[in-house]
């Protein structure tokens, strides 16, 4: 690990040694105190895992038997001088066994456990050769031996042990099986200090099987803590306790897979309102670590209400300078997000960033510059898009505005184009920069699971249903549904998006073909004014993951926000098409089932977050547009890291298609901790098809 994660995160390699030397000091003094030697046997798991670790019990019991049956056979004694010499020899094993591990450690980067035997090293160093050892100790040659990663990281992707098989990509057969876990909160509650829990891998699939380890064996030496989420239990063996730990978590091999760039989103807060950078010293301390751990680049949003704030057209972008500068000193990549909404209200933000005064002062006199419901409400999170080509912003039309702003930004940082600094401008189409209506407002009352309400009655939408309504030949259809519902209403609780409600009917298909070609059409108009104004360089749209009742006929959801995506229509097709005709990318934020089921209630829902996470994919990969994520929830778990690997790389995808990108949402002091961070790091390397000696002490 680099230098800067050493003095942020900290290491113990001294204290490892430290705790060796006294593992070996208590086990010898429990021998004395016991007058017998205990005798280590290996523990087969995965390939007959379940009768091998029996015989063993048996075979424990029966020599137990025989040692000290009461009016059993004699007591065998073996000389003392015997005995002493065995201990010494013992003693004398674990110490060089204890200054080899802490050499390895120390100089050649091999994380291995405190409790690790001289078969641990044979199989690190075995591994680290490129062979492929087994749980039972078959060692054999990889295809891939030979082939070493830069850095002395392994060949393969291996566990902390000699009983952790590498890492081999299971069988198509086997999806659905790669996670051994159902949620984060259950993987976690396996892991206990000072308890070695090994990777589960192909070659063990059994959902029943045990590792049972001698670290785990009770001789009087306390070494575990009591947790109250630690599924297991404690068997007796003899005189023995034994414990029975969790299912292991099956995982795939990324080694030598495609790499898909990291990059790390940056605070909402790290530029102020006076468009100042915050904390300069702060933020390079974190960005170092972050370099250690060989993350692409990092994101950023610059915000049109810091830029713009005062006046039309007179722009500041000091403090965006100043951070620019820093990131390229440190050779990161750059993505930037031009913000045209507001922050604060939504989940995950943490600041208040308003549209610009002067917008707001408009919207006070012409409040219909702003989406708003059926009850006329005002959301000033976006400008509505029916003002796209209304001068009403003080003699602009609202794309001009937007035109005028990028124009601005590319100009101010020519430079960090023409030395590629900036690889991605993702521009910001609606509310949270992404291309939807903001039909679900939690300021107005939405909460999850509710369906949301359509956003179409400000005058200059209302003035456009009109038109088309007249243009179809039929005058009354111009208005919005008056049995839709409200913000947290379910579909079968309203007349239009029951099963055979008017959402299939005439006016209904007329209202929402309508309703999303308004979406579309804003998309394909902004996208273009920013090809013209960032010219070669690649620009993004960004879509919403709405994936509650899309099991349902109707996904309400996805109908007020725009998204025509009824079970007999496609509404993902016609707006991948509108993105590929301006090459721009998708940016997709793809749901965390494992970390999502924690907190909501999918069976109530009838949601579906794979399932819309595939039908995105696939209508963008169709017309051959590159796709880019970021994760919906806070991620710090293997179980979460796991699922967006999955997403990131398809494993039965017969085209070998990958994200072009990853964003991780967002750096943070709990991201910073130790723990979090060493998982974070192991997830930047499988994201980047490296081999990873994957150790846990």
């Amino acid at each position: 690990m680099a230098t800067e994660l050493h003095k942020l995160i900290g290491t113990s390699e001294e204290d490892d040694e430290e705790e060796m030397e006294m593992d070996v000091k208590e086990e010898d003094d429990d021998d004395e105190e016991n007058g017998e030697t205990h005798i280590d046997a290996p523990v087969m798991v995965g390939v007959g895992g379940i009768n091998s670790n029996n015989q063993f019990q048996q075979h424990h019991q029966q020599n137990q038997e025989q040692v000290g049956t009461p009016g059993g056979s004699t007591r065998r004694c073996r000389p003392l001088e015997e005995k002493e010499r065995t201990k010494l020899r013992e003693r004398h094993r674990r110490a060089i066994t204890a200054r080899i591990l802490a050499g390895l450690r120390r100089h050649g980067n091999y994380n291995l456990r405190v409790r690790a035997d001289i078969n641990d090293v044979i199989a690190a160093l075995a591994r680290e050769a490129g062979w492929v050892v087994l749980p039972d100790g078959t060692t054999f040659p990889s295809r891939s031996q030979g082939q070493r990663p830069a850095g002395g990281t392994s060949a393969v992707v291996t566990s902390s042990s000699s009983h952790m098989v590498s890492q081999q990509s299971p069988p198509a057969s086997l999806r659905g099986v790669t996670s051994g876990y159902q949620s984060s909160v259950e993987y976690n509650a396996g892991r206990m200090k000072s308890i070695y829990m090994p990777g589960s891998s192909p070659y063990d699939l059994s959902s029943s099987v045990r590792s049972q380890t001698s670290p785990l064996v009770g001789d009087g030496v306390e070494h575990t803590e009591s947790h109250p989420l630690v599924g297991s239990s404690m068997n007796t063996v003899g005189d023995k306790q034994i414990l029975d730990q969790p299912p292991k978590l099956l995982e795939r091999d990324f080694a030598g897979t495609s790499n898909v760039p990291v990059y790390v989103m940056l605070p909402l807060g790290v530029i102020n309102m006076k468009c100042e950078l915050v904390d300069p010293d702060g933020l390079l301390k974190q960005l170092k670590v972050l370099k250690s751990v060989n993350i692409d680049g990092v994101k950023v949003d610059c915000w049109w209400g810091i830029v713009e704030a005062h006046a039309p057209q007179e722009y500041n972008w000091n403090g965006y300078k100043k951070l620019f500068q820093m990131v390229r000193e440190l050779k990161f990549k750059l993505q930037v997000v031009i913000s045209f909404h507001e922050c604060g209200g939504n989940v995950g933000d943490d600041v208040c960033i308003p549209l610009p005064h002067w917008v707001a002062e408009i919207g006070r006199s012409n409040p219909d510059i702003f989406f708003t419901d059926k009850e006329g409400r005002r959301n000033p999170e976006c400008l509505s898009w029916g003002i796209d080509k209304e001068r009403v912003l003080r003699g602009r039309t609202a794309i001009e505005v937007y035109f005028d702003y990028m124009r601005s930004f590319r100009v101010e940082f020519n430079e960090f184009f023409e030395d590629d600094t900036i690889s991605v401008i993702e521009v910001g189409l609606g509310p949270c920069g992404e291309l939807r209506y903001p039909s679900c407002p939690v300021k107005h009352g939405w909460r999850y699971p509710g369906i949301g309400e359509f956003q179409c009655y400000d005058r200059y939408l209302l003035r456009s249903l009109r038109k088309a309504a007249e243009a179809r030949g039929h005058s009354l259809w111009a208005r919005g549904p008056d049995n839709a519902g409200s913000y947290n209403s379910r579909p079968h609780e309203t007349g239009f998006f029951c099963d055979g409600g008017d959402y299939d009917g005439y006016y209904g298909r007329f209202f929402l073909k309508w309703y999303s070609q308004v979406l579309v059409d804003h998309g394909d108009r902004v996208l273009y004014l920013a090809k013209l104004a960032f010219e070669r360089n690649r620009i993004a749209a960004k879509l919403p993951s709405i994936y509650w009742w899309y099991k349902t006929a109707n996904h309400a959801a996805e109908l007020t926000a725009g998204f025509y995506n009824s079970c007999n229509r496609d509404g993902y097709a016609t707006i991948a098409a509108m993105i590929k005709k301006h090459g721009a990318a998708l940016n997709f934020t793809c749901a965390e089932v494992q970390m999502l089921d924690q907190h909501e209630d999918f069976s109530e829902a009838l949601a579906d977050p794979e399932g819309l996470v595939w039908q995105v994919l696939n209508a963008a990969w169709d017309v051959c547009i590159p796709v880019a994520s970021e994760n919906a929830l806070p991620c710090h778990d293997r179980v979460g890291y796991n699922k967006l690997l999955d997403n990131a790389k398809p494993m039965n995808d017969l085209d070998g298609r990958h994200f072009l990108s990853f964003t991780y949402l967002r750096l943070s002091p709990l991201l910073m901790e130790r723990q979090n961070f060493m998982e974070f790091e192991r997830f930047v390397k499988r994201m980047h098809g490296e081999a990873f000696l994957d150790i846990q002490v």
